[in-house]
């Protein structure tokens, strides 16, 4: 019960600061999540709500990366696996795979296929790094952490706005 207590602890904590994120309040933050074997960072102003990864609904007829369909409350997501579109190993579905809820701000029901949520980092914990030039705009920057550990940034609008992501027949 107590983990019970403390997840719903920390999903309430992390509204909030989605929330006040998307309002200009407080101090900047990042999401880190993991997909595959890499680590992305992304704004709290662009990301959107985390689940539990839910029973996908395979579409016929789509690219490899495009894991399916999903119903959240009532409204259907397309979800992609972004290690797969990333051209990664597919994300395998275990207690640690979550939906990133990337699309409702930006008028989209698109969902990222995650492994695993990273928690929140702090901007001043990172330096950046030369963009590699063959990035797509929606990847461009590269930090490295106090660790030495290397990250990516999503931009979810030059994401959405990519025509490889959002073109998913075959």
């Amino acid at each position: 019960m107590a983990r019970k207590t403390s997840l719903r602890d920390f999903q309430a904590y992390l509204s909030t600061r989605l929330t006040n994120a998307a309002q200009g309040h407080g101090a900047a933050s990042w999401l880190g999540i993991e997909a595959g074997d890499e680590a992305w960072l992304v704004d709290l102003s662009d990301g959107g709500e985390i689940v539990q990864a839910p029973q996908l609904a395979p579409v016929p007829l789509t690219r490899p990366w495009f894991a399916g369909i999903a119903n959240i409350r009532g409204n259907l997501h397309a979800v992609t696996d972004f290690s797969l579109f990333r051209g990664g190993l597919p994300i395998p579905h275990n207690s640690s795979t979550r939906l990133l809820l990337i699309g409702a701000k930006h008028g989209s029901n698109a969902a990222l296929l995650v492994s695993r949520m990273l928690g929140l980092k702090n901007p001043e914990d990172f330096v950046a790094e030369v963009p590699q030039p063959d990035d797509p705009l929606w990847c461009a920057q590269r930090y490295l952490d106090t660790q030495g550990k290397a990250w990516r940034k999503l931009s979810v609008r030059e994401l959405l706005a990519d025509r490889e992501f959002m073109n998913i027949g075959v």
